[in-house]
C-alpha cells in the first residue's frame, strides 16, 4: 500500500510511515491510498465474529493492516490493543451502538479519555508516532489547530511520549469553558497551548502555511495530527465498520450514517469505508449555521466564507468555513484528476471557492458516492436536545443534536430509506450552557466522575497574534528551550 498526493499529477508513491510523520504533502495536497482496499461480504462476516469474540481492538488491527505495509502486523495488533482498552475507554465495547428512536441509532464515539470522538483516532496516532519515531531515531514537533476537541484529544494521546512535542493552536475565546480547561489544564513539558487571535480557519491556515514552508518543516521536524494527516482518517474508518456490524444482523444489510461535520474529516472516513465495500446506503452531512458543505451538496457551489462571516454558534466545533478534508473527496469525485484538484484548491479556495454546479461530475455526488446533506440552527439543536431527553431519556451534545435533527429530516423526506446511525461527537458535559438552555437545568448524570474537578485546574496557554512568523518564532524558541 502506497500513498499519493491529491495535487501530484505524477502520482509519486510514498510509504505510510513517511506520510504519518509528514502530514501535508510538499505540494500542499493531501495523501490518499493509491487505491482503496476492497473488503468482501465474507470478510465483513468474519469481522463480525471477530468483533463479537475479541472486541474492537482486534477489528481495528485487521482494518489498519489493510492500509499499512511497513509496520509488522504483530506491532499493529499490540498498538491497537493499547489504544483501545479499558479503563482508557469507559465502555468495553469502545463504540457502543444504541437505539434512539425507530429508524435512528447513535454510535457512541465519546467513551475515550477526553469525551470526544477525536479520541478514536488520536489514541492510535500516539502509538503510531511513538513506534515510528523510535524505529527511525527521530523526534517530531506536532503543529495542529483545534476548534474544540482535536486539541485535547491530541494532547492527551501525546503527553509524555518520548520524541514528541505538541504545539496546538486554538481560536481565542471560541471554545467552551470545559474545552479550554481540558486543554489548558495540562502542564506537561512537551505540550504547548497557543490561543491565536482569530477563528478556527485562521488557525488552520497557519498550520498549512507552516507545513508548506519546506525548509522550516524539515529543520524543525513539523508533523500534523489534524485530519489532514491520513492516519487520522484510517483510524476513523474502523468505527464505521464496527458500527455497521453492530447495527446490522447479516450480509449486505444497509444503514446510512449521519455525521455532524465542519472539516469533512469524520464523514470522509465514511466515504472511504463505503468505497471499500462496507454496505453504507447514504452518507448524510450535517452542518450548523456555517453551512458551506450543505450548500455544496445541495447546489454544487463551494463558497468559502471569510473569518468575519464565520458565525460563532452553540455547536462551536463545527464553526468552520474551509473544510480541509473536502479536497480528498473532490479528488475522488473528479476521477482522481490531480491537476484539476490542484487548480481548484491551490488557487480557488483562497479566493472564495469554486462551483461544480454545471460539471458532469456533480450528479455523481449522489448517484455514485451516496451523499446527502442538511443543516441545523440554534433553535433546532435546543429542540432536538430537549426531545431526545424527554422522549428517550438520552442526553446529546449540540453537535450530535445537529446530526439527529438532519437525520430526522432525511428520514421524513425518504420514508423508505435505510436506518440511520448518527455519529456522536462529544459528551454533553463539554457544552453545559447549551444543555441548561435546552432543558432548563443540568441533569445530575451529565458530568462523569472523572471530569468533576476539571474546571478548577490552573491554565497553561500562550496568547499569540494571527501571524505565521510569530508562530514560527514561538516554535523555534520552545524547541531551543525544551528537550524531550
Amino acid at each position: 500500500m502506497k500513498y499519493i498526493s491529491t495535487r501530484d499529477a505524477r502520482a509519486t508513491p510514498v510509504s505510510f510511515s513517511d506520510i504519518l510523520l509528514g502530514g501535508l504533502a510538499p505540494d500542499g495536497g493531501l495523501y490518499l491510498p493509491q487505491e482503496y482496499p476492497r473488503v468482501s461480504s465474507s470478510t465483513l462476516e468474519t469481522w463480525r465474529g471477530l468483533l463479537a469474540s475479541q472486541g474492537y481492538a482486534a477489528l481495528a488491527a485487521e482494518v489498519v493492516a489493510l492500509f499499512v505495509d511497513d509496520i509488522p502486523v504483530g506491532e499493529i495488533r499490540a498498538m491497537t490493543a493499547r489504544a483501545y482498552s479499558t479503563p482508557k475507554f469507559a465502555s468495553e465495547q469502545i463504540v457502543p451502538v444504541t437505539d434512539l428512536e425507530p429508524g435512528v441509532k447513535i454510535a457512541h464515539l465519546s467513551e475515550g479519555p477526553t469525551a470526544a470522538f477525536k479520541d478514536m483516532a488520536m489514541q492510535l496516532l500516539g502509538e503510531l508516532f511513538e513506534y515510528v519515531l523510535a524505529e527511525r531515531g527521530q523526534t517530531i514537533n506536532i503543529l495542529g489547530a483545534t476548534s474544540g476537541d482535536t486539541g485535547s484529544s491530541a494532547e492527551y494521546a501525546m503527553r509524555g511520549r518520548p520524541g514528541v512535542r505538541v504545539f496546538m493552536l486554538t481560536p481565542a475565546g471560541r471554545m467552551t469553558p470545559f474545552q479550554q480547561a481540558q486543554m489548558f489544564g495540562l502542564d506537561d513539558p512537551n505540550i504547548f497551548n497557543i490561543a491565536l487571535d482569530g477563528v478556527f480557519d485562521d488557525c488552520q491556515d497557519v498550520v498549512k502555511a507552516v507545513s508548506s514552508d519546506a525548509a522550516f518543516k524539515a529543520e524543525y521536524h513539523i508533523g500534523a495530527v489534524n485530519s489532514i494527516n491520513w492516519a487520522r482518517l484510517m483510524a476513523q474508518v474502523v468505527y464505521y465498520v464496527s458500527s455497521w456490524l453492530r447495527a446490522t444482523s447479516g450480509p449486505g444489510e444497509k444503514v446510512s450514517f449521519c455525521v455532524p461535520t465542519g472539516n469533512f474529516g469524520d464523514i470522509c472516513a465514511g466515504h472511504i469505508a463505503r468505497q471499500m465495500g462496507v454496505p453504507i446506503d447514504r452518507l448524510i452531512v450535517a452542518t450548523n449555521e456555517n453551512d458551506v458543505l450543505d450548500e455544496f451538496f445541495r447546489t454544487g457551489d463551494y463558497r468559502v466564507r471569510t473569518s468575519a462571516e464565520t458565525l460563532a454558534t452553540s455547536s462551536p466545533s463545527m464553526d468552520i468555513s474551509k473544510a480541509s478534508n473536502f479536497e480528498r473527496f473532490i479528488f475522488d469525485l473528479l476521477g482522481r484528476d490531480a491537476a484539476r484538484t490542484a487548480e481548484l484548491f491551490g488557487t480557488g479556495v483562497p479566493s472564495g471557492g469554486f462551483s461544480l454546479a454545471g460539471d458532469p461530475a456533480f450528479p455523481e455526488v449522489d448517484k455514485t458516492f451516496g451523499f446527502a446533506s442538511g443543516s441545523s440552527t440554534h433553535a433546532d439543536r435546543l429542540a432536538t436536545i430537549r426531545s431526545c431527553w424527554e422522549q428517550a431519556g438520552v442526553l446529546v451534545d449540540p453537535h450530535t443534536a445537529d446530526g439527529v435533527k438532519v437525520a430526522r429530516d432525511f428520514l421524513s423526506s425518504h420514508p423508505d430509506a435505510a436506518p440511520v446511525v448518527c455519529l456522536e461527537t462529544a459528551l454533553p458535559v463539554k457544552f453545559a450552557d447549551t444543555i441548561r438552555e435546552a432543558l432548563g437545568s443540568e441533569p445530575d448524570s451529565m458530568t462523569p466522575a472523572r471530569f468533576r474537578d476539571i474546571l478548577s485546574a490552573p491554565r497553561h496557554v500562550t496568547a499569540l497574534s494571527n501571524d505565521v512568523d510569530v508562530v514560527k518564532d514561538f516554535i523555534r524558541t520552545s524547541v531551543a528551550e525544551v528537550r524531550v
